[in-house]
Parts: C-alpha cells; sequence; structure tokens
C-alpha cells in the first residue's frame, strides 16, 4: 500500500504534538521555524519534526519534502483540521487517477463553502488559480524535478503565489493534474499571516507572481484578476490604480 505523508509547514511550536490539534494520525514530517537546529523521529518513525532557523513557506515546504519518506505527499498549514479518514480518501483518489501525478482535493472554508468544481476533471493554466496549497497532494517520484520558488509565499519578498507557480511548472514539464471534490479537511478561521488588505505592495506581489508563472501569459492573467476580482477590492484601490501596481511588480520581476 501507498505511503502518505502530510508536510506540514508551521512556526515556533512547543512540541510536534501540535499535529493532534490538526487530527494528522497517519505519517507526518513537521517543518518547525524556529530559533532552534535539529531533527527528532517520534512514534516509531510516523513522525519527522525538523526544527529549522531558516525562514520563508516555501524553504519550509521544499524542506518537508526533501525529508519525506512518502509515496504520496499532501502540504498542509498550522490552521488546517483534516477529516477523520483523510487517508483512505487521499489514497484511494491516487490509487483510481493512476494517471495523476497531482491531485486537487478540497478544503471548506469560509470562503469557499462547496467544491471549485463540482466533477472529477483534469487541471490546466486556467483553472489552477484557483487552488493554495493545502489542497494538494502528489506523488514524490513525479515532482522530483520541480521546487517551490523561495522568493514567494509567507515570509519571502513576495507574500503569495507559490503554489500557483509550483503548478504551472508542474504543467509545462507535462504533468497531469487532477481535482477530485472530496473534503479531506477545512479550515480554521485564523487571521491570514501575509493578507494584509489589497495595498500596492499587494498588487505589486500579485504582478510578480504572474511574470513568474509566465512572462508572456503575465499580461492576460493581470488583466483578467484586475476585472474578475474588481468588487473584492474596489473599496481600497481603484481599477486604474491596481493595474499599475500589477504591471509594476511584473515589471520588477521580468527585470531581474
Amino acid at each position: 500500500m501507498m505511503r502518505l505523508e502530510v508536510l506540514l509547514s508551521a512556526m515556533n511550536l512547543k512540541d510536534y504534538h501540535y499535529i493532534e490539534s490538526l487530527n494528522i494520525t497517519g505519517n507526518c514530517v513537521v517543518i518547525n521555524q524556529c530559533d532552534q537546529e535539529g531533527e527528532e523521529i517520534y512514534e516509531g518513525g510516523r513522525v519527522r519534526y525538523v526544527k529549522t532557523r531558516e525562514r520563508g513557506l516555501s524553504k519550509s515546504r521544499n524542506m518537508a519534502i526533501q525529508k519525506s519518506r512518502g509515496d504520496i505527499c499532501i502540504l498542509c498549514d498550522n490552521d488546517v483540521e483534516y477529516v477523520e479518514d483523510y487517508e483512505e480518501k487521499i489514497i484511494k483518489a491516487f490509487e483510481k487517477h493512476k494517471e495523476a501525478d497531482i491531485i486537487i482535493f478540497y478544503i471548506k472554508r469560509k470562503e469557499k463553502p462547496a467544491p471549485n468544481f463540482p466533477k472529477e476533471r483534469k487541471m490546466g493554466y486556467l483553472s489552477v488559480l484557483k487552488i493554495f496549497s493545502p489542497e494538494i497532494a502528489f506523488r514524490k517520484e513525479k515532482i522530483a524535478h520541480l521546487s517551490f520558488h523561495e522568493k514567494f509565499g509567507a515570509g519571502a519578498k513576495y507574500s503569495m503565489g507559490e503554489e500557483n507557480i509550483f503548478l504551472y511548472d508542474a504543467l509545462k514539464k507535462g504533468l497531469h493534474i487532477h481535482y477530485v471534490p472530496v473534503q479531506i479537511a477545512s479550515l480554521r478561521e485564523t487571521e491570514s499571516t501575509w493578507f494584509t488588505g489589497y495595498t500596492d505592495k499587494y498588487f505589486r506581489d500579485r504582478g510578480a507572481n504572474y511574470c513568474a508563472m509566465g512572462k508572456c501569459l503575465s499580461i492576460f492573467l493581470i488583466l483578467q484578476f484586475a476585472v474578475r476580482k474588481r468588487k473584492l477590492y474596489k473599496g481600497e484601490n481603484t481599477f486604474f490604480h491596481s493595474l499599475v501596481m500589477m504591471l509594476k511588480g511584473r515589471r520588477e520581476w521580468k527585470n531581474q
């Protein structure tokens, strides 16, 4: 049977027992960004607990992948609570979709009370824009040549979009991504560690994110975001200014 591992990225945990509050009952790699260094194994090898002084969500994710011993891995944040049979649901989906390298599951949250798509489907460059990190599971051997861009994500220069870049890189390399509208967890209502409103920095980061996903496609992605999300940001920023800031971020990334 395939071995599933949850890859938890967290900060300043007291100890590995935090996973109990997330209902993680199976194999797990915990990356605890704190003021110590070290690696410990608990519960007969079920839990690998890594303490590191490194900072940045993408660095944490990459470290967790390197430390993983699983056949199937799923990303996890410290505000995710798994359903009781999450392991069975995830493994069954990969057994059913043998052609899938990456499977996107559904995590219930306030702004997303229902799955993005009602039926199982293949995913492409537009549909993966709707996905956030803890919904992503993958066959470890299939993403051996992929990693999370460490300039993107919480704690990095650009505060968002690391999962979108990762999924775009996967599609560019010909990997097969499937969506399975099966709930595996719920998201706690906690304060975001990176979102502070639709500020100039938010839009600059978004523009840089889109450029990192694809320089040629980035103009289209910027325009569709400015139009599609207008109702969300109109109380804090104008359409024109948001567009200018995203283009500024795109130019900044393009000129690096």
